[in-house]
């Protein structure tokens, strides 16, 4: 599937680049302003990876077997549920994000979807525990495409590529230095300590990320609030 994607892109045109010539003969440049928002997004983005890291889908279904004895066959059937979920919050996002804004949709649910995380290891019964990552996993994913749109419209359009890759980048290290903390403290801290510390690092995050870019709006936010407030 990943070499037919490939082959995809092959037939692009160098028309989807934004001053694709000019980039080539003189180099990016990135504006002061830009490089100041790249780089508190990429540390806040980093946290929150880091705090993903300790909630990969393995770490995870090794919890329910371990904690409630679920079969390879009930986790199958639960992470099934749990992407088709991940699939339809995407087209929830963009919904919501019209309606409240970027930043707002990516705190406002990716806050509560930490905080259900976070009850995990009090669940009482593996129901109730599959309702709530249920719960979860409906919220957990709105942040990314709200996320990928917000990093795209704060920067300049030849800027994105960079904007993009920066983010990006940190994120996966992070991640994966998330991962590896993350078998240590289950294994010679608690059994439920990734839930706790990877729930509450991206709270953490939510908290910050609100905190610093809530009143930073992209143009069209910008534009709308100005026709509404004008509007008779």
């Amino acid at each position: 599937m990943y070499l037919g994607v490939a082959g995809l892109y092959l037939l692009l045109s160098s028309a989807v680049e934004i001053g694709a010539q000019d980039a080539l003969q003189h180099g990016i440049k990135i504006a002061p302003e830009s490089q100041k928002i790249i780089g508190k997004l990429t540390a806040l983005f980093s946290l929150d990876s880091f705090g993903g890291g300790f909630l990969t889908d393995a770490l995870v279904s090794y919890w329910f077997f371990r904690r409630f004895g679920l079969t390879e066959q009930d986790l199958g059937m639960v992470f099934f549920v749990v992407h088709l979920l991940n699939a339809l919050s995407h087209l929830g996002a963009a919904w919501l994000a019209r309606r409240i804004g970027l930043v707002n949709t990516m705190v406002f649910t990716h806050l509560p979807s930490s905080l259900l995380l976070m009850a995990l290891p009090f669940a009482p019964s593996a129901k109730f525990a599959i309702l709530l990552f249920f719960a979860r996993e409906a919220l957990v994913e709105m942040d990314v495409p709200t996320r990928q749109s917000y990093v795209a419209s704060l920067v300049a359009p030849n800027e994105r590529s960079f904007a993009s890759a920066v983010t990006n980048v940190a994120r996966n290290l992070c991640w994966a230095l998330g991962s590896a903390v993350a078998g240590v403290l289950m294994q010679n801290v608690a059994f439920s300590a990734p839930l706790i510390v990877g729930g509450g690092t991206k709270v953490t995050y939510d908290l910050l990320l609100y905190r610093g870019f809530r009143r930073i709006k992209p143009p069209e936010e910008e534009a709308a609030l100005s026709q509404k407030f004008m509007a008779p």
